[in-house]
């Protein structure tokens, strides 16, 4: 059989974490376990086994209480894993000492040696929205991250701060410091400021960096197959207006 589909063979590399292409990520494992989102493997080789990962009681009402956490499973064994998530474009990121802030919705995988917890950002107006709640990741490993199309990093410094749309950001450094506002002259504030669409921003300093995507919709959490809302958006209603089918 001949055909242009042989263009996009198995790429081979003797690292970990390999990008086959722009929206699938190769993992080898070697008996070090990773940690994937649910439902996010495409195809393996090897002997692979895949776990449901244990979550505390305590871990689980922190998730339902704010919104963050990650579903994951154990992958482990001696093979090669294949994972992606609605062709989002994957990132590999490098988790050194100073720690990765990161909303859980853009999490892919990362090393199970990693440590995540979920930590609420300032907001001056005490309202939980969108960006409240996020997980950090420390330790040394890496994490591979989503995207709705290609991302922007933004470099955050003394002298330069970077204010984001808070539906637009994806992952900072951990190190920076964060405000959460809305610069609006309605009232109440829940309303997007204006006649603009625009709402809430997040304000970092310091110095870092802050990874933005060119999309203020999340993508489509626990996507059903089938027809209708639930099939089209998932159960999630912050995915009004998506256009993933």
């Amino acid at each position: 059989m001949q055909s242009s589909l042989f263009h996009h063979a198995e790429q081979q590399s003797q690292e970990r974490y390999v990008l086959q292409n722009p929206q699938l990520l190769r993992v080898a494992l070697q008996g070090d376990d990773i940690l994937a989102r649910k439902g996010s493997m495409v195809a393996y080789q090897g002997m692979i086994d895949f776990d449901g990962e244990y979550e505390s009681a305590g871990r689980r009402r922190e998730r339902k209480r704010t919104g963050e956490g990650l579903e994951l499973m154990r992958c482990s064994g001696q093979g090669t894993v294949y994972l992606a998530n609605l062709a989002q474009y994957v990132h590999v990121v490098e988790v050194d000492r100073d720690g990765l802030t990161v909303d859980s919705s853009y999490v892919l995988a990362l090393d199970a040696g990693l440590h995540t917890e979920v930590i609420a950002v300032d907001s001056q107006y005490g309202i939980s929205g969108s960006g409240k709640y996020q997980l950090t990741i420390t330790g040394r490993g890496k994490v591979a991250l989503m995207t709705s199309g290609r991302p922007l990093m933004m470099r955050v410094t003394p002298e330069t701060s970077v204010n984001v749309d808070a539906d637009a950001i994806v992952a900072w450094s951990t190190p920076l410091r964060v405000q959460m506002q809305a610069q609006t002259y309605s009232s109440p504030v829940h309303r997007r400021r204006g006649s603009t669409g625009e709402g809430w921003e997040l304000s970092f300093l310091g110095q870092g960096f802050a990874l933005v995507q060119p999309s203020e919709v999340m993508p489509p959490q626990h996507a059903q197959i089938g027809e209708g809302v639930r099939g089209r958006f998932g159960n999630s209603g912050q995915n009004a207006n998506n256009s993933w089918s």
